[in-house]
């Protein structure tokens, strides 16, 4: 699964209430866990935070439309039809509601989460029985 599925408004609310914490956790959460599903390591996901913090904000305008990008690939994994997002959200990002963007991401990472659990949901355990009749 390509992590845990978050409330698309909770990522609103919370990053609100934290004055911005919550939304550094989100994009550390993100990297880590889309890079785990992936099974590749573009960069840590704590170096990812970092240069987000580091440049003021500029890498994350990068972020934003890399994780995008992998987020198409998530679905593709997941046998979903891709939703290429990231000129989009990069678009919003310039124009100052990158919170809305993130939004739009996270809805994007919620539906590859929703068919991963049920696909885990689905799969039911056969029992064989065998009968030793002597």
């Amino acid at each position: 699964m390509p992590g845990k599925k978050r409330s698309v408004v909770g990522l609103l609310v919370f990053s609100i209430i934290t004055l911005g914490i919550y939304y550094f956790y989100w994009i550390y959460a993100t990297s880590k866990e889309t890079q785990a599903y992936l099974e590749k390591q573009t960069l840590s996901p704590g170096l990812e935070l970092f240069l987000c913090i580091i440049t003021c904000g500029l890498y994350w305008f990068y972020w934003i439309f890399k994780y995008s990008k992998i987020t198409v690939e998530c679905q593709q994994k997941a046998g979903l039809p891709p939703e290429d997002n990231a000129v989009i959200n990069l678009i919003l990002s310039i124009l100052g509601l990158g919170i809305i963007s993130s939004m739009i991401l996270q809805a994007s990472l919620n539906k590859v989460c929703e068919l991963e659990s049920s696909k885990s949901n689905s799969v039911t355990p056969t029992i064989n029985s065998f009968e030793n009749k002597e």
